[in-house]
Parts: C-alpha cells; sequence; structure tokens
C-alpha cells in the first residue's frame, strides 16, 4: 500500500487548488478550485480533468474562495458522486458564492461563444452532496480519518489533517493560513505531529506591515485620498476583506479618526456574505462578543449605503464626492468595480486601494505594478489616479506567519510540499524552512504524482 498525493492544481501558481489523495483503494480530492486570472473562463477550467471524477470518493473544501472551490460544481457534471466534506460557514458561503460565480461563467462563457463550464443544476447537484462537519468533529473515508482545524483564513476556513487506518503517518493540508491576529477571526490553530505537510505560500517571500502601521497606513490613505476631493475605490474580496474594512471604516469614523464621508458597498454578493457573518458571529475571535452584544452589528454605521440593485449602483456616480465605494470583485477582472474604475482611473482626485492578493495576468496586478493604462469594457482608460496597496489586510498568512506555522511540528516531519504560490514566493520560502528548520522542502510540479513513504 502506498499513500499518493497528486498536485493537480495550485502547483506553480496561487489559484486552482485541487489535490489527490489516495491509498490505492480510496480516492479523495482536497479542494476544486478556478484558476484565476484575467478572466475566469482561462481555458485551463475547461479542461478535462487530470483524473476520472467517476472514481474520486470524496472532495474535502477547505474554505470558500473560488480557487477553491470553483471547478467543483464541474465535478458533478463528470460524474462525480462522492460525499463532499467542509465545515458549516464554508457550506453557507459556497452555496452563495457557486450561484454567484455560474452567473459569471455563463456570461462570459456566451461572450467568448463557448458553452458554460457547468449550470446551476450542477451548483446544486455538488450543495446537496455536502456533509458538513464542526471543526474537530472526526469523519472517514474509507481508512483515511480527517479533523478540521481553524485556520483563521476566512470564516469557516479550515486546516484538514488527516490520519490513515494502516500507517501511523499524520497528513495535513494546511488550505490558506489565516494573517493573525486578525481583526475578526481567532488565531489559526495549531498543528505539532505532521509527517506531510502541504502548505500555502502565496506571501512566502514578503511580510505584511504590522497591526499597528496597517491601522496607521488605512488611516493616512482614508484621509489623503478624501483631501484630495476624489473617489476612494476599494475593489475587495466579498468575505473577510469587505466585512474587516466594515468594522475599520465604522470605528474609526465613530472615533472621529477619518471624515465621515458617504460609504457605498456596491456589492450584492458581499452584502449576503456580511448576512453569513452575523449568523456565525459565535464564530469570531472571542474579543469581539463583547462587542456584539453590545451594538449587535458590528458591519454597519449611519454612513453606509448598501447598493444591491444596479439602479442603485449607477446611482452612487451622482452622490458628491469625496465618498468611499467598496465593490468586488477583489482583483479587478469583473464585477461592479470595473463600471468605476471606467469612471474614475483617469481622475487624478482619485484613489485606488488594493487591500488582497493581485494573481499574475489580472488587472489588479496590472495596476499594482503600475500600469499607466488598462482595458475595461473594451474601452482604453488612462491611469491618473493614485494607486495605493495596503497588504496589512491580507487574509494569507506572511512568510514568518508560514515559516512559524510549519516550526510548531518541525520535529515530526518528513517532508513539506510548498504549493499554492508564484514560483519565486514558493522557492523562497521551500529554502527558507530547509536553512531555518532544518526540514526538507520541496515546490511540487503541476500534474506530478508523490508517494509519501
Amino acid at each position: 500500500m502506498e499513500i499518493t498525493v497528486g498536485f493537480f492544481g495550485g502547483a506553480g501558481t496561487v489559484t486552482g487548488s485541487n489535490f489527490l489523495l489516495s491509498d490505492g483503494t480510496t480516492k479523495v480530492l482536497i479542494d476544486c478550485g478556478l484558476t484565476q486570472g484575467k478572466e475566469f473562463c482561462d481555458h485551463c477550467n475547461y479542461d478535462d480533468f487530470e483524473y476520472d471524477p467517476k472514481e474520486i470518493d470524496a472532495v474535502v473544501f477547505t474554505h470558500a474562495h473560488l480557487d477553491h472551490i470553483g471547478r467543483g460544481p464541474k465535478l458533478i457534471k463528470d460524474g462525480f458522486n462522492g460525499v463532499a466534506y467542509c465545515t458549516h460557514a464554508t457550506e453557507d458561503l459556497m452555496g452563495i458564492m457557486l450561484v454567484d460565480s455560474e452567473g459569471i461563467l455563463r456570461r462570459e462563457a456566451e461572450r467568448k461563444n463557448l458553452f458554460p463550464m457547468y449550470e446551476r443544476d450542477h451548483v446544486q447537484g455538488l450543495l446537496a452532496k455536502i456533509d458538513a462537519k464542526n471543526y474537530h468533529e472526526k469523519f472517514s473515508v474509507g481508512d483515511f480519518t480527517f479533523e478540521f482545524f481553524n485556520a483563521g483564513h476566512i470564516l469557516g476556513s479550515a486546516i484538514t489533517r488527516i490520519t490513515h487506518a494502516r500507517t501511523d503517518k499524520v497528513y495535513v493540508f494546511t488550505g490558506d493560513l489565516g494573517n493573525s491576529p486578525s481583526p475578526l477571526l481567532p488565531d489559526t490553530e495549531v498543528i505539532t505531529d505532521a509527517d506531510y505537510l502541504i502548505m500555502e505560500s502565496v506571501y512566502g517571500d514578503r511580510l505584511h506591515e504590522n497591526i499597528e502601521h496597517r491601522e496607521e497606513k488605512l488611516r493616512e490613505i482614508i484621509t489623503r485620498s478624501m483631501e484630495r476631493g476624489g473617489v476612494l475605490m476599494i475593489p475587495a474580496f466579498s468575505m473577510e476583506r469587505t466585512q474587516i474594512l466594515l468594522y475599520k471604516l465604522s470605528n474609526m469614523m465613530e472615533a472621529g479618526e477619518i471624515p465621515k464621508v458617504p460609504v457605498f458597498l456596491d456589492s450584492p454578493l458581499a452584502i449576503k456574505v456580511t448576512h453569513l457573518y452575523k449568523k456565525y458571529s459565535k464564530e469570531l475571535k472571542q474579543s469581539l462578543q463583547g462587542e456584539i452584544a453590545k451594538e449587535g452589528n458590528i458591519f454597519d454605521f449611519s454612513f453606509l449605503e448598501k447598493t444591491e440593485s444596479k439602479d442603485a449602483s449607477k446611482a452612487i456616480a451622482h452622490t458628491p464626492n469625496p465618498k468611499i465605494i467598496i465593490a468586488g470583485a477583489g482583483m479587478s477582472h469583473g464585477g461592479r468595480i470595473q463600471h468605476h474604475e471606467l469612471q474614475n482611473l483617469s481622475d487624478p482626485a482619485s484613489t485606488l486601494m488594493i487591500v488582497g492578493y493581485q494573481s499574475a495576468g489580472s488587472m489588479g496586478r496590472v495596476l499594482q505594478d503600475g500600469g499607466k493604462k488598462v482595458r475595461i469594457f473594451n474601452r482604453d482608460v488612462k491611469v491618473k489616479a493614485t494607486i495605493e496597496t495596503l497588504s496589512g489586510y491580507s487574509a494569507h498568512a506572511d512568510r514568518d506567519n508560514l515559516v512559524e506555522f510549519v516550526s510548531h511540528t518541525s520535529k515530526t516531519l518528513t517532508k513539506v510540499f510548498v504549493a499554492m504560490g508564484e514560483p519565486g514566493p514558493a522557492g523562497f520560502l521551500a529554502q527558507r524552512l530547509h536553512d531555518f528548520l532544518n526540514v526538507k522542502a520541496i515546490v511540487p510540479e503541476k500534474g506530478k504524482t508523490y508517494t509519501l513513504d
């Protein structure tokens, strides 16, 4: 009997997480995500899986970001008939995210004269197969036993610890690890007994601002932007980043630390997700429980307007500047943020604040790298607005936090597979783990299957 892990996504790139764990009899996928770049309809997302979905016994979803769940409905389309596992919060978030992404994928496919990657029935088929679990509630598939630990990345995110009935080994898939301490979530839980670790490396070669600096920088960016009299545009991911921003804006305005200007949450998806953060408020960090008990809703304030309809979104342009607009998508590769960017990127008084990872090929990465011209809705737009990057509110662990996570189990490790990162950061982190912790760390190749001795 051999335990193997195949890297069919999330190797050599940040997105597209898709790993196949097998003992020769039982086959379990860890994640099945979209590869994200300039567009959702990248050709690789349409490709056949490098395994037969009909032979997969189960799929485990570590959290509800599309680069971890977005190809799940295609599994159903291609014949998967096993069970899907995740946390309860992830189940609810998947219901929102996959319905939304199906619409985006369908519209992109129509524009490109392609058949849809999957349809709404396949989304519903996947959701019907979910058997949600609590953190630390063990469950088995064949001879594998699974347990979720809190990853502290987004609501419901999980590290997956796996044992096998016929080995003495512990196999751990981190999913995405959180940038602890988070303003909203508990700290990432520690694993101390891993033999094999498959881990993320998004920021494997970089450090975030410290807590004090990120608060100060956020205040400074907002204040400067409002003083210029323009629009502060924030392309924000609907989960975690948006809720952190709402919480911080509310507190800063109440304390008089930033100007009280109109704030628009222009994302039906983010509005729905925020309701789930309220539903699962008991899963937020303990220090917030008193605030929630006292205030009820920590994500709302008097200057906030939630614009769900298209007409309400269009009406934002008629509100006098200065103002703040939070809208998706987080990498400026779709969603309502592009309408605001089309209107305001050429305005020197306006600001675009990037608060999350921007994958290679995305419009957000072009802007972050100093691009002076972008194309939006088939129109060339000159970039005259100020572009700011605030990495301190990233939902991902940085270089030092990743090394620290591994340090807790370094004495037990046989090997670390450094995945879910671009080649530079992944290679840097692998070398750092070797140099600082004396563990064997490699960057896996996409499509390759490795035997776990």
